[in-house]
């Protein structure tokens, strides 16, 4: 029943990495954290290292697993199953630069690691200074050789493709890309759920010293694991607005899609059976309201709003900033919204009420997904059929891959040469 169900608060997991300090308190504002060093806080994570246990309300005790394997339509989507719950989020403290490192992605995760996935992850730029440049991807020429010896010369981010970023950006960053970033960065993620990952460092995340066999046991696992071909970029997202709010797509996969959504007023939530939300707030207190009760996410906080809860009303106290992050249907919540957005006429477009208009052909709909699709790069919204070959200001070869019966969702490309192999 939509009634039984509310935001879910759960407990946060703390990583003391290295790389982070204490801006996730000190400039998030987010409240009970511990002293010293927090690169991290896992916002909501049902990884087996740091399961999520709820905190409020009716289930509180229970851990998010437990719900996850016994309501999954209720919890996750009408549907849905699978081994845990599929998103990860987490605020992330790059004070000090990451170590370059990659994470596997899903057949390297089942083939190597027996594991039911891997981990694609995207960031989004919540602070960097002017000129900050993430480093993410490798020229897809590079030989094992070239890259080892990067790896062993002491300045391993030289083989990393540098990007510049500015608050508001978002990467999305396939599973077996090479990437660091940092320093002076803070980053909201969201991830497949899992914590695979090598690095080509010659210390831990701690920054612990390795023997020297271990580091090159360690760079040897990264190359088997590496994929050249993605070629990742940041990308400012796609607005869809409605009155005095503004959400922005800032990116949308098979995986999973991450909005930051800006009210100036209230804004309904619609219910959505199909698919559970993660809620993260950047800003002030947030009221929300659903047909059970309210309850209010505070700043820096988190929560997941169940695919059964039904319509949720977040209703600020003056303005509001927050991150959703959902496993999506892309016709449904990402191409759907684009293609309203650029239907919605302006004040002077609006008929009066007297006048009748035609329903659109089809064709007509389909000339207007063609058009908001034209923004959505088909490497990122269909990863396993679309991949980044080679890439420069002026050229892109895409390999494109489809099995027997395979469809892809709707994207376009723009003026372009097909060279068919088989």
């Amino acid at each position: 029943m939509a009634h039984a169900w509310y935001p879910l608060e759960l407990s946060v997991a703390v990583r003391t990495y290295a790389f982070g300090e204490r801006s996730i308190p000190d400039v998030l504002g987010k409240a009970g954290l511990p002293a010293g060093r927090v690169a991290e806080t896992w916002e909501v994570s049902d990884e087996r290292s740091a399961p999520a246990t709820v905190r409020n309300g009716r289930f509180a005790g229970r851990p998010l697993r437990d719900l996850v394997e016994r309501h999954p339509d209720a919890l996750v989507g009408e549907g849905w199953r699978g081994p845990h719950f599929p998103l990860l989020t987490k605020f992330l403290d790059a004070a000090h630069r990451l170590p370059v490192h990659l994470h596997a992605d899903d057949d390297v995760a089942r083939r190597k690691y027996g594991e039911p996935n891997g981990k694609t992850e995207a960031w989004h730029i919540l602070s960097a200074p002017p000129g900050a440049t993430v480093g993410v991807g490798v020229d897809p020429q590079a030989t094992n050789a070239e890259l080892r010896n990067a790896f062993l010369s002491g300045d391993p981010a030289r083989v990393l493709h540098k990007h510049t970023v500015r608050p508001g950006d978002t990467v999305y960053v396939p599973g077996g890309v090479l990437h660091a970033f940092g320093p002076d960065m803070l980053v909201f993620e969201v991830q497949q759920t899992s914590d695979l990952g090598q690095s080509v460092m010659p210390v831990d995340v701690y920054g612990v010293p390795l023997d020297e066999a271990t580091w090159h046991r360690n760079i040897d696992e990264a190359l088997d694991e590496l994929r050249r071909a993605p070629q990742p970029r940041p990308h400012a997202g796609l607005d869809v607005e409605r009155g005095a709010n503004r959400r922005t797509i800032g990116c949308a996969g098979p995986h999973f899609a991450l909005e930051r959504w800006h009210l100036g007023e209230a804004h309904r939530e619609p219910a959505h059976p199909w698919r559970c939300a993660t809620l993260t707030n950047l800003g002030a207190p947030v009221e929300l309201r659903w047909s059970g009760g309210s309850w209010t996410l505070g700043r820096a906080a988190s929560c997941l709003l169940p695919a059964a809860i039904g319509d949720v009303d977040l209703v600020p106290d003056g303005s509001a900033d927050l991150i959703a992050c959902y496993v999506p249907d892309l016709r449904r919540d990402v191409i759907a919204p684009l293609v309203a957005q650029r239907n919605t006429p302006t004040t002077d477009q609006i008929p009066p009420p007297e006048t009748e208009t035609a329903a659109p052909e089809p064709a007509e709909v389909e000339e207007e997904v063609a058009s908001a699709a034209e923004d959505l790069d088909p490497t990122v919204l269909d990863p396993s059929h679309y991949t980044a070959e080679f890439e420069n200001d002026r050229v892109r070869i895409l390999r494109i891959k489809y099995g027997p019966g395979e469809e892809s969702v709707m994207h376009q490309h723009p003026e372009s040469v097909a060279v068919f192999l088989t």
